[in-house]
């Protein structure tokens, strides 16, 4: 399976990219696994593990871990929104 992951605010700035076309293993198959998946990669990949980091698929916001990815996918990164 392939997804398009676009990086935003500290995730971009941590990885060093804005967006990436990623090639995921068997198994990767939601949300809570491709971040599992992106912080093996080691280094400033394991911002993404932090508490707070938001996923979000076709421009919806993932509503948890175990939300669901196909191929083709968009996947966004980045940080919780909060506001005042």
């Amino acid at each position: 399976m392939r997804v398009h992951v676009l990086y935003f605010a500290d995730a971009r700035e941590a990885v060093g990219r804005t967006e990436e076309w990623l090639e995921v293993p068997p198994g990767v198959a939601t949300v809570g696994a491709l971040r599992d998946h992106l912080c093996a990669r080691g280094g400033p990949w394991a911002v993404l593990a932090r508490r707070g980091t938001r996923f979000a698929i076709n421009r919806a916001v993932a509503p948890g871990a175990s939300a669901p990815i196909h191929d083709g996918d968009e996947i966004a990164v980045f940080p919780a929104i909060s506001g005042g």
